[in-house]
């Protein structure tokens, strides 16, 4: 993306060997380390971004404070806990960086839909993170569509993955859930017209990541997926999508 916006990446995994890893569905992915990633985005002017706890890295958080460490503090970290995590653990995360508590309901990964509301408003109460789900929208029936809105801060990864699934996600923006503009080669839609849609109805709600590595995508990120970005919007929603709506959800503050 040749642009002088900021891009914060509002999706990004870390996958360190030093650190112990789960099989999901017999599956391990290759290493993706720290310093793999910043060789990766050289010259993509990503200037800070969210490292996501992914299925196969369970309730591990050493792999998560050490990047965080590393990688500064424009850059924060989203977890999967335990619900009996205690109230003194997640204040610790808190002060490392860790920032927000995923829910991998597409892999059944770190809670149950019944745990999730309960755990959601918990974090938030205590430490003022939010939620993030991986969730195939499609999924999204009207009672569950109250529950996620009903959370006290949430956002949805990859466009909800289907665009028979985007009424269902346009409804939820609607009702002030944020939505991340990753991985395309992931997803069943076009992102051009998700993006388009999405910011039609709040132009504060999409924020841009890479999803890198791309841990089991069917096309790993592109750099020219930035560029769909930038020819989708207009200069003012550009400057929204790639740094400022995810700035203020994640730090809660504008760029330095």
């Amino acid at each position: 993306m040749d642009s002088p916006t900021p891009i914060f990446d509002s999706h990004l995994h870390i996958i360190d060997p030093k650190h112990p890893l789960v099989e999901n569905n017999g599956y391990l992915p290759d290493p993706f380390t720290v310093e793999d990633y910043l060789m990766r985005i050289s010259g993509l002017g990503i200037a800070g971004g969210a490292v996501v706890a992914g299925s196969f890295q369970g309730f591990d958080q050493c792999y998560l404070v050490d990047a965080l460490s590393t990688l500064g503090p424009d850059f924060v970290g989203v977890t999967q806990l335990p619900v009996d995590t205690s109230d003194d653990r997640i204040l610790e995360l808190d002060r490392d960086g860790i920032k927000a508590l995923r829910f991998n309901v597409a892999r059944g990964g770190s809670a149950v839909l019944d745990d999730m509301e309960h755990m959601a408003r918990r974090v938030h109460d205590l430490a003022g993170w939010h939620s993030e789900l991986y969730i195939d929208a499609r999924s999204i029936d009207e009672d569950l569509s109250d529950r996620i809105a009903g959370l006290p801060a949430v956002s949805i990864d990859h466009f909800g993955m289907h665009s028979d699934g985007l009424p269902a996600l346009l409804k939820l923006v609607e009702r002030g859930v944020k939505v991340k503009a990753t991985g395309f080669g992931r997803v069943e839609l076009d992102p051009a017209t998700a993006m388009r849609a999405i910011v039609d109805v709040d132009p504060s709600a999409l924020m841009v990541g890479t999803d890198l590595p791309s841990t089991r995508a069917p096309r790993p990120f592109e750099n020219t997926d930035f560029d769909i970005i930038r020819d989708t919007l207009s200069a003012e929603e550009l400057a929204a999508v790639c740094w400022d709506n995810a700035a203020d959800f994640y730090l809660g503050r504008e760029r330095n």
